[in-house]
């Protein structure tokens, strides 16, 4: 496998946590990069480290992960979604701004569950899995930020319509991780 696959499989595996990285973004309220960044972080490092463990577990474990990765993505994100729509249908006036880190976490596991499957796939090919690993890792980070950026300026404009929204395409995602999984 060469570096231009690495980097295509990188954009691929980094879809699903850049439109979360933009439902993420347009829960901040203020406008910065650190944030962002912080969101990167989360991303990129879960999609590396995913990658990884997938390499390492793959003698094992591949028949079970094979057989559950995608139910723990569509369950982890329609958890998310619903979350953050009945946020948004609350009364409550302020948006969850804070990037805790229980709901980073959990949204970068169910984000990077393709990584874990990638990483197994890597553990048959001829492959470095670190330089792979770290290629992939930045390419989320990248993404990542620049989607949260992207939320975090739709948000500031108008919160309810992104989040109600937001918390709609996380559930969308986690059903088409489902339905991609369960046609194979």
């Amino acid at each position: 496998m060469n570096i231009f696959e690495i980097i295509l499989i990188g954009f691929a595996l980094s879809a699903d946590a850049f439109v979360s990285s933009i439902c993420k973004g347009i829960t901040l309220k203020e406008e910065n990069i650190k944030e962002p960044i912080i969101i990167g972080l989360y991303f990129g490092m879960f999609q590396s480290l995913m990658t990884l463990l997938g390499y390492i577990l793959s003698n094992n474990f591949q028949d079970l992960i094979i057989k559950i990765d995608h139910w723990i993505a569509f369950i982890l994100l329609s958890i998310l979604g619903i979350k953050s729509i009945k946020e948004t249908l609350s009364k409550q006036k302020e948006f969850n701004e804070k990037l805790d880190i229980k709901t980073m976490i959990i949204l970068s596991v169910a984000t990077s569950i393709d990584a874990l499957a990638i990483g197994i796939t890597f553990a048959f090919l001829d492959i470095n899995i670190f330089y792979s690993s770290i290629i992939i890792g930045f390419i989320t980070f990248t993404t990542s930020t620049l989607g949260a950026k992207i939320g975090n300026k739709v948000g500031i404009k108008s919160q309810k319509i992104p989040q109600l929204l937001g918390g709609i395409i996380l559930i969308m995602i986690g059903i088409k991780i489902l339905i991609e999984h369960l046609s194979l």
